[in-house]
């Protein structure tokens, strides 16, 4: 067999494999490629550097505000102590007027348990009443309240005046026992 053959068409076992490129066209392709990447790997790092620049620029903003947040509360800390004794310097001389109140009703109450007359004296029932000076709840509960002006906490109100009663005569249905201690009860008599 013979065969014939044209330097310029290709043999058909060149024509069955893949055409390979030339080697210039491949090297500049391949220089293309490398370029991109690296083009494209030096906008990600720019990115990233920008992020991280304002990421860091705004980490130094809260901290600046985070020391600012800590001198405020200690001027917060400071006026709430400086309120915090007021109230509490009131409300102890409230406590002291009111204590004065009750030890005042307390001996006033004393005096009236001695001076009551006996079941027995029919003279001294004509006298006049002892008067008993009291403070109800009310009175007492509206001397707490905190008041604009010193002055309307440190002038004292007029006592009432009120006369006490005799207790009503005792119910013949009921027996009246005193124990040592001074407690008194009352059972219905049957």
């Amino acid at each position: 067999m013979t065969t014939i053959s044209d330097p310029h068409v290709p043999t058909i076992a060149e024509q069955l494999e893949p055409q390979l490129l030339d080697r210039d066209k491949s090297r500049y392709r391949l220089a293309v490629a490398v370029g991109v990447g690296l083009t494209l790997f030096a906008v990600l790092n720019v990115t990233a550097a920008v992020f991280l620049y304002r990421g860091i620029t705004d980490l130094r903003i809260v901290e600046g505000r985070l020391e600012e947040l800590g001198s405020f509360e200690q001027r917060i800390g400071a006026r709430l102590d400086t309120v915090n004794n007021g109230f509490q310097s009131r409300f102890e001389r409230l406590d002291g007027q009111l204590q004065g109140r009750f030890n005042e009703l307390n001996g006033t109450m004393a005096r009236l348990e001695q001076n009551l007359p006996l079941a027995g004296d029919a003279g001294i029932s004509g006298a006049r009443e002892p008067v008993i000076m009291t403070t109800t709840v009310a009175e007492a509960s509206s001397n707490t309240e905190v008041a604009v002006e010193p002055t309307d906490v440190d002038t004292p109100r007029p006592p009432k005046r009120r006369i006490a009663t005799a207790p009503p005569a005792p119910n013949p249905a009921y027996q009246r026992t005193e124990t040592p201690e001074g407690k008194v009860y009352y059972r219905k008599i049957n």
